[in-house]
């Protein structure tokens, strides 16, 4: 793996012609096959494409109560994890979000352009904050940080699920509003959500996105740390109909069928039509099942391998991200300037 990072830092700071894409992923949670074939596997295929930014959002993460011990060692485990699945740190920024104050200090700047009556009809606050006693102010300013996130590094894209859209279009209004009222600042970005693999679903229940939240329940997601005997069981025991057969289907009764047949499609790349080829001889769900868990098998295989190498050397890990993190503080520290003398704070000397 190259780790070269001062080729990265030239590319991000004078590369104008690429797009500039920021993502985030929260260190809550076992990572598993959703995360993967839904977010991580299309970032480290397309990281030549555009000037990308991978941020582990560890700030998110306590909007809701975290073991402080777990949250580090998740921390490190999902860096090591976006590692082994191919991010490069000689092609794209990866780091951890409270690595950089910047984020923390450009959150409270967008605060106060914000009408609290944007936070308000979040979707994910109603539904974090529906029946609890006591919800956190940090749990209601979630999207003002995740606007930061964004916009500080001027991203044209935001890859993310239908779940956060509506957080990347309240970034848009903040930076809009910024923008009106203290002159261009800000790139508005776009939501960008990817046509392969955005929604792999539950084995359990394919009505059901492949999530941490229902990560515990037996059966509903094949962790990406899982061996290949369980990964093996998860497969077995998918919800499929009581039909036999094996075909992408607009049938709401055939979302077990579609879910394992999608899986199997972005593991292989395979066009559908390869793909119903590839089971024209399958005899029934069994062989449906088995194959997807063989190709899911050997597509974690080598990732587990070097995932446990790079848990295996904290100290270098360590290197990168805070290598990361000063690639990140190129970018973002002189907007956080920018953006303090828009509004006419005293700047230091």
């Amino acid at each position: 793996m190259q780790t070269q990072g001062t080729d990265a830092v030239m590319v991000t700071e004078t590369d104008g012609t690429k797009k500039r894409v920021f993502s985030g992923i929260q260190p809550s949670g076992e990572l598993h096959l959703g995360n993967y074939l839904g977010a991580i596997k299309g970032w480290a295929d397309r990281q030549n494409e555009k000037v990308n930014f991978f941020c582990i959002v560890d700030l998110h993460a306590i909007t809701v109560p975290q073991d402080p011990e777990t949250l580090r060692s998740r921390t490190r485990s999902v860096a090591a994890m976006l590692l082994a699945s191919g991010l490069d740190p000689s092609r794209c920024t990866l780091f951890i979000q409270s690595h950089v104050p910047a984020h923390a200090e450009g959150c409270w700047l967008l605060n106060c352009v914000t009408p609290i009556g944007w936070l308000e009809r979040m979707t994910q606050f109603k539904d974090k904050s529906a029946g609890q006693q006591r919800v956190s102010t940090g749990l209601l300013d979630y999207p003002v940080l995740m606007a930061a996130d964004i916009i500080l590094y001027d991203a044209d894209e935001v890859p993310v699920g239908d779940d956060q859209k509506q957080h990347v279009e309240l970034a848009r209004d903040i930076a809009s509003r910024f923008n009106r009222l203290y002159g261009e600042t800000f790139v508005v970005p776009e939501p960008v959500i990817p046509e392969v693999g955005a929604r792999v679903m539950g084995l359990n229940d394919p009505a059901v996105k492949m999530s941490k939240t229902h990560s515990a329940a037996r059966g509903h997601a094949v962790a990406m740390l899982d061996e290949p005997e369980e990964i093996e069981r998860s497969f077995r025991r998918a919800v499929t109909d009581s039909g036999n057969e094996i075909a992408f289907s607009d049938d709401p009764a055939k979302a077990g069928v579609n879910n394992l047949l999608g899986i199997y499609k972005v593991v292989t790349g395979r066009s559908k039509d390869d793909v119903a080829w590839d089971f024209e001889d399958a005899r029934g769900y069994g062989d449906l099942k088995a194959r997807v868990a063989e190709v899911v098998i050997e597509e974690l295989r080598p990732i587990q391998q070097r995932y446990h190498r790079l848990m295996g050397d904290v100290g270098e890990l360590d290197s990168l991200l805070a290598r990361g993190a000063e690639q990140a503080e190129a970018v973002s520290g002189p907007k956080l300037r920018e953006v303090k003398e828009r509004v006419g704070l005293v700047l230091p000397g």
